[in-house]
């Protein structure tokens, strides 16, 4: 109970900004009626809050069907908004689910440089060993020797086995060896890093489809994931990669890190409502628990300030 207590804490910290400005800039509404002008401000409000203006339309289309009080308090509002916000996050709320057979499950991991990449494989290594799954990690990042080096002290830390190999090296050469290595030891799931640059597209989409060959021959329903890793901080920029990445890389699901006291977390809901791809877990800390699957009602009351702990 205390650690969820400490979840649940460490949500209404990380989505405290998009609250905050959420509650403010509905503010003053309060008791106002629900005329077209007021609905308009609602609407407003909503899109500057990062929540997309997909979700504040549909918000604002729910509150003129006149089912309530045209006098309507600004919690009876923000009520509406939990309401509407999670049945966008229900669609998504996803887990990933280890259930490949034969093993491994692979896991590519994409993103771009400086989304928490790294420590995110190395998060959600540690959330499967805590379901007592097998897990191992190969550096398929071989563009930047940092990430090498930075993956294979992460593998140390949380206790699995990596397969890396040199800077500049082959990555699905790496991929490769990993599969047979995970294959021979019984390893439930692999996750792979992968170069997180996006300069050059071709490049990138070349070396993954490379990657996916090679997955292919040994397993033609392998890789089983491709995850995309989103920076939260970034707002609206991060609904930009997800376009990229889709394009790029074939996205199958998302995890939103970086979710602390900085972030905009309204786009969580924005993405959600744009893409509608499976979000597996967010993540609003430093430490190896702060990244894990969600609740859509809990974090719907606490972005719509319905919630303020």
């Amino acid at each position: 109970m205390t650690d969820q207590r400490s979840w649940h804490d460490k949500l209404l910290g990380g989505f405290r900004r998009t609250s905050d400005r959420l509650v403010g800039n509905l503010a003053g509404l309060g008791t106002a009626r629900l005329d077209e002008e007021t609905l308009d401000e609602v609407e407003e409000a909503l899109i500057a809050s990062d929540l997309g203006p997909q979700t504040a339309t549909r918000i604002r289309t729910r509150l003129a069907e006149g089912s309530f009080e045209r006098n309507m308090e600004e919690l009876g509002i923000r009520l509406v908004v939990a309401e509407e916000v999670e049945k966008v996050l229900a669609q998504v709320a996803k887990p990933l689910e280890i259930d490949a057979f034969p093993r491994p499950q692979v896991i590519l991991v994409i993103g771009v440089n400086g989304s928490g990449k790294t420590t995110t494989i190395a998060k959600l290594a540690h959330l499967f060993m805590e379901q007592d799954y097998g897990v191992m990690l190969a550096a398929g990042d071989t563009f930047r020797a940092a990430a090498i080096g930075q993956l294979a002290t992460w593998a140390e830390r949380v206790g699995v086995p990596i397969v890396t190999g040199p800077e500049g090296g082959d990555a699905a050469g790496i991929v490769w060896d990993a599969v047979k290595k995970a294959t021979e030891t019984g390893i439930d799931v692999l996750i792979v890093d992968t170069a997180g640059r996006l300069q050059n597209k071709r490049e990138l989409m070349d070396e993954l489809a490379k990657i996916r060959r090679v997955l292919g021959r040994i397993n033609p329903a392998s890789p089983h994931d491709v995850v995309l890793v989103l920076d939260a901080t970034t707002g609206q920029n991060a609904l930009s990669q997800i376009e990229v990445f889709k394009e790029v890389a074939g996205v199958t699901g998302l995890v939103m890190t970086k979710l602390d006291g900085t972030a905009r977390g309204g786009v969580l809901v924005a993405a959600a409502e744009r893409y509608g791809l499976p979000i597996h877990a967010i993540g609003v800390g430093e430490s190896m628990n702060d990244l894990r699957p969600f609740d859509p009602n809990e974090v719907s009351r606490i972005i719509a300030g319905v919630d303020r702990g």
